[in-house]
């Protein structure tokens, strides 16, 4: 949740004792991962979808069939997407679910100095083995081929979720990445207080940071407040970002 100020007009025009309706986040338009906003989005997204018993698929090249362009090995792993997705409808599956990262580093010539690969965060059903074994490809005369090496692993969420999962997948090692979803995941929603939250209260509390989490916490008892951080700018002043989990005691409710 974020508790960002309005301006001064804003305030004095705000509607009190009022909330918006719930309203799905936009994705960023942009693919590349190397914006903030892009990676805080895809963690929000992982958080939503994917937890105990899902799966983050590694899947990289053997020189031999190391694609030329990124382009070509975007088109390759969607060919992988895709014969998962049917052999899950071949096994009475659910539809798929996944998130896509393609990570690379190129020179200034347009030569990767860093080997295309990609990360998948999937949901699981299919055994480990029978994923990896589906990362190849069909080559004439010497039937299917391993693509490269390629590793499924459980996920194993913690009380944040697959957060650090999410992080590590977007973490910027110096180079480019680029990431996708399908279509058929939940998005992220937004809500506006205005009636919540006053200039007042939102210097208070990053005044105070002790006084906004016990705040936080008589408003929103269902949650358990996990962090709460405040940062100011200067056009806008005070702006605090509060992380926050449902209880688990209201989640089997």
């Amino acid at each position: 949740m974020d508790i960002i100020p309005r301006t001064i007009d804003a305030e004095r025009t705000a509607k009190r004792g009022r909330r918006s309706r719930k309203q799905r986040e936009s994705a960023p338009k942009q693919k590349n991962l190397n914006d903030k906003n892009a990676k805080r989005y895809l963690i929000q997204l992982g958080n939503g979808n994917f937890g105990a018993g899902d799966l983050h698929v590694s899947c990289t090249y053997s020189n031999e069939y190391l694609p030329e362009t990124v382009e070509q090995a975007e088109r390759e792993v969607k060919n992988f997407l895709r014969r998962i997705e049917y052999r899950r409808n071949k096994s009475g599956l659910s539809a798929l679910k996944y998130i896509l990262v393609t990570e690379y580093k190129k020179d200034e010539a347009g030569k990767f100095i860093k080997r295309i690969h990609h990360h998948i965060i999937m949901n699981g059903g299919l055994s480990r083995d029978e994923v990896e074994s589906i990362w190849s490809k069909q080559v004439k005369g010497q039937g299917r081929q391993s693509l490269g090496f390629v590793n499924a692993d459980r996920i194993q969420p913690n009380k944040n979720g697959i957060e650090a999962l999410c992080r590590y997948i977007t973490k910027d090692p110096q180079g480019k990445k680029r990431w996708s979803s399908s279509r058929n995941l939940k998005r992220p929603v937004s809500r506006t207080n205005d009636f919540r939250y006053s200039l007042m209260r939102v210097k208070k509390m990053a005044a105070d940071p002790a006084y906004g989490k016990l705040m936080l916490e008589k408003m929103y008892p269902k949650y358990e407040i996990s962090k709460v951080e405040s940062k100011y700018y200067e056009l806008t002043g005070w702006h605090i970002y509060v992380k926050m989990w449902l209880r688990p005691a209201v989640r089997q409710e």
